[in-house]
């Protein structure tokens, strides 16, 4: 085994490490049956720890919320807009997950799956939904199971009591949706209520004018199979009807379609066209109408559609949005994950190179940032972040597969069921990326990813006798239902006059095919009207590589790093920089390995410096720049997240209010800029101390404010535990002595990376010497009142209703003069931060801040008031060393007074 390591500049003044592997860039070598065995069982874990983490903790809720452990019920959680029309009080992951089920060979779940559907599961829920997604989800995932349910009650041994129920219920959801197609073009609405239908005043909707190609297009499979099914032709007339109006209103120039259309007149709202968002399963359902129904009046619109797309979309490997009254000009210089489909959908075409191009492309940018982003540009940088574990990239990769057997596709799936283990994956289930760069994580499990994800990964690595059924004898609809071929034969809506050729409904017409190659010579003709065997069309072994090898280079020169040649010691996942925590042991080892060393700074944070030739290989190196990059961009976005300072203000005797602590805010809990009177009471230290485990001294800390220490836990999860044990707010305090607000940056406390909506008690930080102050105070005096606020409070407004101390009212007259004379001096330190050149990047991080705790710059509101210097001894508790302490702080009251002013001018 030997290595080359070489460098050039990159963007951020950054080193982008290139490295050639001669004995891992053996691509096209084939995987072993037991290697296969091992990924394919994989699979099913990852389902059963999704599926049973919705059973356990979501269900009946439409989906789960994985950081929460909660189901997601619309109506009670914040609203996502239109991402929440999917939702309809339907135990949509159920519904949507049946015949997955049963392609993993999960028969008993299955049954007892279909017997809590009909048990539980209400259709005439008032709520609106979206048509769309009703029909691929709901609607599709009643057929599929229904399909199921049939083919295992006709084995004998499984569903003998199964009666057509989830039918029944396909078709009551079919009914609930028809109001959608009353319009005069036959388009739907996008919008329907399950219970009112469309405008009625208890409907809340039906005034919608606009609705996307997709969305009026993707309705054959699941209302011509519903059709089929029933013996009732409605569904399918108004499927067919929507797709011959989209048809007649494409460009005829171009002969392509645009993203938005009005419902009514039929002019296109949105005239930019391309393979992805708002068009896509259009042009998939016309090709797979062709399969399922036989009717060759569809694949004569795709075959022109597609030869548009190849003309004016397709810049291989690129797929870039047009105009389409001008092909030739670019609509944007991006594009959206959802066209990973789209050489799946060329497999089913049989265009299979331009199927491999596009696939590579797709496949070099999600080894860049793991997953593909919702949105890239044409040099692959990424232009939305998130990543809802959408299915469509595994789902060409299995499509490429069985198309050419090419043992690399297996290799591509096993990277996506890695990233999906290592920075996916949470203790209740897969969590969707909120940012690709950082890893964050949105608390989101979309039911697609059940229904799709693992049925396509699941096909990838399964020998054929791991199935109980011959899955060529279905179709997969967009959500990857399964709906038999045989529907082809069904009774059916009547087509066009002049669609009279009845084409073969074998799944990838292959059977077709082979009597058209034993009969005549092979021509192009054919393959408008076939899908070609590629082993006739691509002989040489090394052809595919070939086309994969130029791609890989534009989009990224670096190898495949295979998970089971890690170096010994990293054979976990790479540290990630939202779950770092500074006083882990652990996490300084893994960055040792990876070439990044700690420097502490004096303000109490610490400097993290890379050195890449330090790492213990070149693939620690790589994963010490990425995680340097994630610090980066976590510093960033917290910078763009800043909290004003808030107050810590004492009003026990013998300070009543005079002293006031500048405090750092929570990115959660209460927000006490929003509350008038602030959060009032007595402190007590936590026990333990840094509040990272359950409180001993719960019956203390109930009904007060309590002291902890920072370090060795989440600041969330100190929060939750002095929640637990009553308290009414909480206090931390830093750990590294000598910290001040006099000389560090304001400090702000973030969350877990989890929901914080459950803590709801405020939470301030001191620093050091500012904390010091009120434990002194504890000490010597025992019992200490504050106000958590939002900044300092005057004193008659605290003691509001109650008599001023005298020392208060004999100062008061002179102080009021003083007052009005306070002016403000503000400065702006800019935190410590370093970037070397070469190879050395360096980033800042607060020293025991997890996730995003993260010391950000923030305008010095004034220096904190320090009336108890630490003491060389602890004093004695007595009266006349009580009435010194109170006489040293009135020495100094003019003083106090002006840094005071100082600060509530400020906030």
């Amino acid at each position: 085994m030997w290595t080359v390591l070489w460098f050039r500049p990159a963007t951020m003044s950054t080193l982008l490490l290139l490295l050639l592997l001669s004995n891992l860039c053996r691509l096209g070598q084939s995987m072993s049956r037991e290697e296969k065995l091992k990924l394919r069982n994989q699979v099913v874990e990852m389902f059963d720890h999704a599926y049973s983490n919705y059973m356990d903790h979501a269900y009946p809720a439409d989906e789960l919320m994985p950081l929460t452990c909660r189901g997601r019920v619309r109506g009670q959680e914040p609203s996502r807009g239109d991402v929440d029309d999917a939702l309809g009080k339907f135990s949509l992951t159920l519904i949507d997950t049946l015949d997955t089920l049963v392609l993993l060979n999960k028969t008993t779940e299955f049954e007892e799956a279909v017997r809590r559907v009909l048990r539980d599961v209400r259709l005439d829920n008032d709520i609106v939904v979206s048509v769309f997604e009703t029909n691929i989800r709901v609607l599709g995932g009643l057929l599929g199971g229904h399909s199921m349910a049939v083919m295992l009650k006709d084995t004998g041994y499984h569903m003998q009591w199964y009666q057509d129920e989830l039918l029944h219920m396909a078709k009551d959801v079919g009914l609930r949706l028809l109001p959608a197609f009353n319009t005069s073009s036959g388009l739907p609405y996008p919008r329907v209520n399950l219970k009112h239908g469309l405008r009625s005043p208890e409907s809340r909707t039906g005034t919608e004018t606009d609705t996307c190609t997709a969305c009026a297009g993707t309705i054959i499979l699941e209302f011509a199979a519903l059709s089929r099914f029933t013996g009732d032709p409605v569904f399918e007339v108004h499927a067919r009807r929507a797709l011959d109006f989209l048809w007649e209103k494409r460009q005829r120039n171009s002969n392509l379609v645009g993203t938005t259309i009005n419902i009514h007149s039929g002019e296109w709202v949105r005239r930019d066209s391309g393979v992805g968002a708002g068009i896509d399963s259009y042009y998939e359902y016309l090709l797979k109408a062709y399969i399922l129904l036989g009717d060759d009046l569809f694949l004569q619109r795709f075959n022109i559609h597609y030869a548009s797309i190849m003309k004016y979309i397709s810049q291989p490997p690129l797929l870039l949005d047009v105009h389409i009254h001008k092909p030739l000009l670019p609509a944007r210089t991006w594009m959206d994950s959802l066209l990973a489909f789209f050489p799946g959908l060329q497999v089913l075409k049989g265009d299979i190179r331009p199927a491999i191009e596009t696939h590579e492309m797709l496949y070099q940018v999600t080894k860049k940032h793991n997953f593909l982003p919702e949105a890239f540009t044409t040099d692959f940088r990424v232009h939305w972040a998130q990543h809802p574990l959408r299915p469509e990239f595994a789902e060409s990769t299995y499509f490429l597969y069985k198309a050419t057997k090419d043992p690399y596709y297996l290799e591509v799936g096993r990277t996506v069921l890695d990233n999906l283990n290592r920075f996916a994956r949470v203790p209740c289930g897969f969590a969707a990326m909120k940012d690709v760069r950082t890893g964050s994580h949105e608390d989101r499990m979309d039911s697609f990813f059940l229904a799709e994800m693992f049925k396509y990964l699941f096909l990838l690595f399964a020998e054929e006798e791991d199935l109980t059924f011959n899955v060529e004898d279905y179709i997969f609809t967009t959500e990857a239902h399964l709906l038999p071929l045989s529907l082809s034969t069904a009774p059916h809506a009547p087509s066009p006059a002049n669609a009279t050729v009845q084409a073969p409904s074998l799944p990838h017409l292959s059977a077709y095919v082979k009597s058209l190659w034993s009969e005549e010579e092979l021509d192009d003709s054919n393959f408008d009207w076939t899908c070609p065997n590629t082993r006739l069309l691509f002989p040489d072994p090394a052809f595919p590589r070939n086309l994969r090898d130029p791609i890989r280079s534009a989009v990224d020169k670096s190898c495949p790093r295979p998970a089971i040649h890690r170096e010994p010691g990293m054979g976990r996942p790479p540290l990630r920089a939202q779950d770092f925590m500074a006083n882990n042991p652990d996490h300084l080892e893994l960055l040792r390995r990876m070439g990044v060393s700690l420097i502490h700074l004096k303000d109490g944070r610490v400097q993290l410096v890379q050195h890449a030739t330090q790492a213990v290989s070149a693939v620690a190196a790589e994963d010490g720049m990425r995680f340097m990059q994630e610090m980066m961009e976590l510093s960033s976005q917290q910078q763009k997240e800043q909290l004003p300072p808030r107050a810590v203000q004492i009003v026990s005797h013998p300070f009543f209010g005079r002293v006031v602590l500048t405090s750092g805010p929570a990115q959660f809990g209460t927000d006490l800029s929003k509350s008038i009177m602030g959060v009032r009471g007595f402190v007590t230290v936590a026990e333990p101390y840094s509040g990272c485990a359950e409180l001993s001294n719960a019956a203390f800390v109930q009904g007060r404010i309590a002291l902890l220490q920072r370090g060795q836990c989440m600041f969330a999860e100190k929060a939750r535990h002095i929640m637990k044990a009553g308290a009414i707010g909480g206090i931390v305090i830093d750990d590294n002595e000598g910290s001040s607000s006099d000389t560090a940056p304001l400090f702000q406390m973030a969350g877990d990376g989890r929901n914080t909506d459950d803590v709801t008690l405020p939470l301030l930080f001191l620093f050091y010497k500012e904390g010091n102050i009120l434990l002194e105070a504890l000490k010597e005096y025992r019992e200490v009142e504050v106000l958590l606020s939002d900044k300092a409070r005057d004193r008659a407004s605290i003691f509001k209703g109650e008599p001023l101390p005298g020392i208060l009212l004999e100062s008061r007259r002179d102080v009021q003069e003083e007052e009005e004379d306070c002016s403000t001096d503000q400065t702006s330190p800019v935190p410590a931060a370093t970037l070397d050149q070469s190879h050395v990047r360096t980033v800042e991080q607060d020293e025991s801040a997890p996730h995003n705790e993260e010391v950000t710059p923030e305008e010095d509101v004034g220096p904190a008031i320090k009336r108890n210097p630490e003491p060389e001894e602890e004093p004695e508790v007595d009266k006349d060393s009580s009435r010194k302490s109170v006489e040293a702080m009135m020495a100094d009251w003019r003083e106090d007074l002006e840094a005071f002013q100082q600060m509530e001018d400020e906030l």
